[in-house]
């Protein structure tokens, strides 16, 4: 007799509901979403579901938005984060009220002083955007950035530790031919003025996924350290972006070698190099088998 199936609680759905959409991969969140809402059959446990994932999926995967009134477009991420839904894009210093789960921009509201860098702060993070604005123009040219600081904003001069944030992503979408991609790097640059030096952290993820007649998917990961001199604005800013130029074409150019060569090394390994004899089968001389005496021999036939 089978063992009786014991039935899932709320909680239980809700928990793999929130599995499935966190791990959709780039832009297929809300297919997966129209999915789940079909096989729940309970309005309560996905929405409770999709309340809670959709803000994190939507600030990892730092998806661009546009805002309402001609503003432009606001990264929802976890550096712009102001409040319950609110983000700010500081090219505009606008703040943007967004609606996770239809993942629209609702409205948009001026970003108040005390939201904002100190003028010092905000000459250096300017003069960053200026460069990568350039930048990701030429190497991402779908793509979109956004610069932040997340520790010292209030400095008001020289002799102060300060850092700024550069977030990149790119989507590009094409379901209906079944293939979907994202490009997603976070560069930490603190500014340390008792020695004069910026540090630099980078963390990159590639994810890919197609999936027409199966589902392959990529996710890449790599981060990097790097140092320059601390100086003016400007000089600190071409800087900065020659470091982040240089590491993400290698990271790049690496992958796309790893790739070409996927045939001959890695697909290579999988396979088992000799069978289960250990002894090569010999392609070129196989008249010396014959499967009907082996059966014969066997079976002890024509004795």
């Amino acid at each position: 007799m089978a063992e009786q199936e014991t039935a899932l609680s709320d909680k239980q759905k809700k928990e793999i509901a929130k599995w499935f959409l966190l791990n959709a991969p780039a832009g297929e969140i809300q297919y997966v979403a129209k999915d789940l809402k079909s096989v729940l059959k309970d309005d309560g446990v996905y929405d409770e579901a999709a309340s809670e994932a959709f803000p994190v999926y939507n600030k990892s995967h730092m998806i661009c938005l546009e805002m309402p009134g001609r503003f432009g477009d606001v990264l929802v991420t976890q550096y712009g984060e102001l409040g319950d839904n609110e983000y700010l894009d500081p090219k505009t210093t606008q703040v943007a009220i967004v609606d996770h789960v239809k993942q629209v921009c609702k409205e948009v509201r001026p970003a108040t002083d005390e939201e904002l860098p100190s003028p010092y702060i905000e000459e250096y993070r300017c003069a960053l955007e200026a460069e990568m604005l350039k930048y990701v123009g030429e190497a991402y040219p779908k793509g979109s950035f956004s610069v932040y600081c997340v520790n010292g904003k209030d400095v008001e001069g020289p002799g102060s530790d300060f850092e700024l944030v550069v977030v990149i992503s790119a989507a590009r979408l094409s379901p209906q031919n079944f293939c979907n991609g994202s490009w997603r790097s976070i560069w930490n640059i603190e500014f340390r003025d008792d020695v004069q030096v910026l540090e630099l952290k980078g963390k990159f993820q590639v994810g890919a996924h197609y999936f027409e007649e199966g589902n392959v998917q990529l996710d890449a990961k790599h981060e990097c350290r790097d140092s320059t001199m601390f100086q003016s604005p400007d000089d600190s800013a071409i800087a900065i972006e020659s470091v982040i130029r240089h590491h993400e074409t290698e990271y790049l150019a690496s992958l796309e070698a790893s790739y070409l060569n996927l045939p001959d090394t890695t697909f290579k390994d999988l396979r088992r190099k000799l069978p289960v004899t250990r002894t090569l089968f010999p392609w070129h001389g196989t008249s010396q088998f014959s499967l009907t005496r082996e059966i014969a021999k066997e079976l002890g036939i024509g004795k």
